[in-house]
C-alpha cells in the first residue's frame, strides 16, 4: 500500500521507516528539506508540497498527519481535503484534542473525503517495538487503512475503538494514566533519594524491580535507563512540561463527574515543577525523554516558557 506521511519528526520519520520495512510505500512531506532528505535516505519518496504529495498517491489516497496539535493540524488536514477527492482518507495521528475530530470529519465530508483519528503510542521506541494504535472512524474508512495500522502495530496492538473522536479520546485517557504512573514512580524514588541512612543505589533498585516485582513495567525499564551512571541524570533540571493530554483528561472527568484524584494531582505536580527542585521531578523529566524523546532542561539551559 502507498501512503503519504505528513510531518517527518521523531514519530513521523520512524513510522515511515517501519512501514517501508513492512513492504509499504511512503511519500513523505515536511516543511524542512533536511527531514525530507532523511526519509529519502531509507527509501521514502518525497514531496515538496501537499499538492505534490496528493498527486503522487494512487486512489483512494491515504495521508497520515503527524504535526503538532491545534492550528498546524487543522491547517494540514483541511489543506489535504482540498487536494483529495471523494473516497480518499486523511488520518490524524497526533496528540489532538478529541473534540476537534468530529468538526474535521464534518468539513472533509463536504468533499466526501474520509477522516480517521488514530491515537498513536510508542514514542521513539515504536520503530523497533511497534506502535499501539487506537482508531476512531467509520468501518468503511478504517477498512481502507487497516493494512497500515496492522503494519505499524505489534501483534494485538491495534483496535478500531469507536466512531470519529474515539481514537483520540482513548489516547487522551491513556496519557492521563501515564501521568499518574510516572508520578508514582517519581515520588517513590524521591523518598528513597532522601533515605541517607541507607545510601541506596537507586539505579540498582530500578534494575532489580524489573524482574519479578509487582511494579515492573516498561516505564520502570526506562527509569533504569535514565538512572544509569552514564545517562547524565544529575544534569537534568526538574522542569516537566505538560503537552495537553493530562489537562484534557481532567476536563473529560469533570464533564462526566468522575473523580480522578491521582491524574489531577500528577498534572498539578507538573505545574509545581516550574517552581522547585526535587529528585522526583527530575525523574519525571528524564522519563518523558526516555520514552518520547521529549526535550529535557539541563543545568544551564533556559527553561521553555
Amino acid at each position: 500500500m502507498k501512503i503519504g506521511m505528513v510531518g517527518l519528526g521523531k514519530m513521523g520519520a520512524n513510522m515511515s521507516r517501519r512501514l517501508i520495512g513492512k513492504g509499504h510505500d511512503v511519500v513523505g512531506f515536511d516543511l524542512g528539506a533536511q527531514a525530507r532528505a532523511a526519509v529519502a535516505s531509507f527509501g521514502a519518496e518525497t514531496a515538496s508540497s501537499l499538492e505534490e504529495l496528493a498527486a503522487k498517491l494512487p486512489a483512494p489516497r491515504v495521508a497520515w498527519v503527524m504535526v503538532p496539535a491545534g492550528k498546524p493540524t487543522e491547517e494540514t488536514v483541511m489543506s489535504l481535503g482540498q487536494y483529495f477527492e471523494a473516497g480518499d482518507l486523511v488520518i490524524d495521528g497526533g496528540n489532538s484534542n478529541y473534540k476537534e475530530a468530529v468538526p474535521y470529519a464534518t468539513r472533509l465530508s463536504e468533499r466526501n473525503v474520509h477522516f480517521i483519528d488514530a491515537g498513536t503510542s510508542g514514542g521513539i521506541w515504536g520503530l523497533e517495538n511497534g506502535y499501539c494504535i487506537m482508531v476512531g472512524g467509520t468501518p468503511e474508512a478504517v477498512a481502507i487503512a487497516e493494512p497500515i495500522f496492522l503494519a505499524l502495530a505489534p501483534e494485538g496492538g491495534y483496535s478500531h475503538v469507536g466512531p470519529v473522536g474515539a481514537g483520540h479520546f482513548v489516547k487522551m485517557v491513556h496519557n492521563g494514566i501515564e501521568y499518574g504512573l510516572m508520578e508514582a514512580y517519581a515520588e517513590g524514588f524521591e523518598i528513597m533519594s532522601k533515605a541517607d541512612e541507607f545510601d541506596l543505589d537507586l539505579h540498582e533498585i530500578a534494575s532489580i524491580w524489573r524482574y519479578g516485582s509487582v511494579v515492573r513495567s516498561w516505564l520502570l525499564e526506562l527509569a533504569e535507563l535514565a538512572l544509569r551512571p552514564e545517562a547524565g541524570f544529575d544534569g537534568i533540571e526538574p522542569f516537566v512540561v505538560d503537552s495537553g493530554e493530562g489537562r484534557w483528561t481532567l476536563e473529560a472527568a469533570l464533564e462526566r463527574d468522575v473523580p480522578v484524584p491521582v491524574i489531577a494531582a500528577s498534572l498539578f505536580r507538573r505545574f509545581e515543577s516550574r517552581e522547585k527542585n526535587s529528585y522526583g521531578l527530575r525523574l519525571l523529566a528524564a522519563l518523558r525523554n526516555e520514552f518520547g524523546g521529549h526535550a529535557v532542561v539541563r543545568s544551564g539551559d533556559k527553561a521553555p516558557s
